[in-house]
């Protein structure tokens, strides 16, 4: 009996250090399963905090690429004034007064910086240094309605030592000419309003210093010109010169020519007003942005037939 009772206890020990063995193998398992886990745990937190530091999940906002003035120098010649050239980097959006002082009162206009940029800026800039002050409004178109001023020496072939690219352009159809074309071929659509300040062009796609004030609806003035700013009162202070007619240069009276009746301008300024909103002008919405100008030598204002 002694005998079968040990063998019993041997086996029943042995059954134990089996189980004993088993568990421990199970809890060495377990322990490297969780230090496994704990080390994938800890590379992915050191990972992220590496992410972080080097900004990996910082947002990244799109470039954002405006449109630019490109001033480019002219030769000084007869009719080219120096005057440098405006600020390389001017402002993108605001809203500036633009006020005419004349012999007979003053004009004010309201310039949507957004909408021409560079003509903005070129004609603060030179209003700034006076290049305006005692010049007269030259020549008056009673085909395209417009008056153009802005010439140091009364004529076309007048301008300042740099030029710049037109702006917002194609341009809307804005109404119809008036009256109509007789060619069957011309454009019969009107591209600006009465009460339209437009830049005069030194050449195709080149701006220069003179404008033209449009006095009429129903302009045929071609879709080449870059709009500053819309008169917002004064106005009928053109439509008195146009009211005069003009003359050629043997005065006689002429569709296109010499105002008889004087517009001076004593002074332009241009006043930030960037508080204010402006008035919603949909269809005149611009469509492109500045592009680049080739090199001219002079400036002139269109005619009934073409832009001269």
């Amino acid at each position: 009996m002694g005998s079968k009772s040990n063998r019993a206890r041997r086996l029943e020990r042995a059954r134990a250090e089996r189980r004993m063995a088993r568990l421990a193998a199970a809890q060495r398992r377990r322990r490297q399963i969780q230090a496994g886990i704990a080390g994938v745990l800890a590379l992915i937190v050191l990972g992220l905090g590496t992410a972080k530091l080097l900004g990996v999940f910082d947002k990244k906002s799109e470039p954002i690429t405006l449109p630019t003035c490109t001033w480019t120098s002219r030769a000084i010649t007869e009719g080219v004034e120096d005057t440098g050239l405006p600020p390389s980097d001017p402002p993108t959006t605001g809203i500036k007064t633009l006020v005419i002082e004349t012999n007979r009162g003053q004009i004010e206009a309201v310039i949507d910086v957004a909408s021409a940029r560079c003509a903005a800026a070129s004609l603060d800039f030179l209003a700034s240094r006076g290049f305006y002050n005692d010049t007269r409004c030259h020549k008056l178109d009673t085909t395209l309605y417009t008056l153009t001023c802005g010439s140091k020496n009364g004529t076309d072939n007048s301008s300042v030592s740099y030029q710049f690219p037109t702006e917002g352009l194609p341009r809307p159809v804005l109404g119809q000419v008036s009256p109509s074309p007789t060619d069957p071929a011309a454009d019969t659509s009107s591209y600006y309003l009465r009460g339209a300040i437009v830049m005069t062009n030194v050449d195709i796609n080149a701006v220069g210093s003179q404008f033209m004030i449009v006095y009429q609806d129903g302009t045929a003035l071609p879709n080449e010109y870059t709009q500053v700013a819309t008169i917002t009162s004064g106005l009928e202070l053109v439509e008195q010169i146009a009211a005069g007619g003009a003359v050629d240069d043997n005065g006689e009276p002429a569709a296109v020519g010499n105002p008889t009746e004087d517009l001076t301008i004593t002074r332009i300024q241009v006043r930030d007003d960037s508080s204010l909103v402006p008035s919603e002008t949909p269809d005149e919405t611009p469509t492109d942005a500045p592009s680049e100008s080739p090199t001219t030598t002079s400036e002139a204002t269109p005619t009934a037939s073409a832009a001269s």
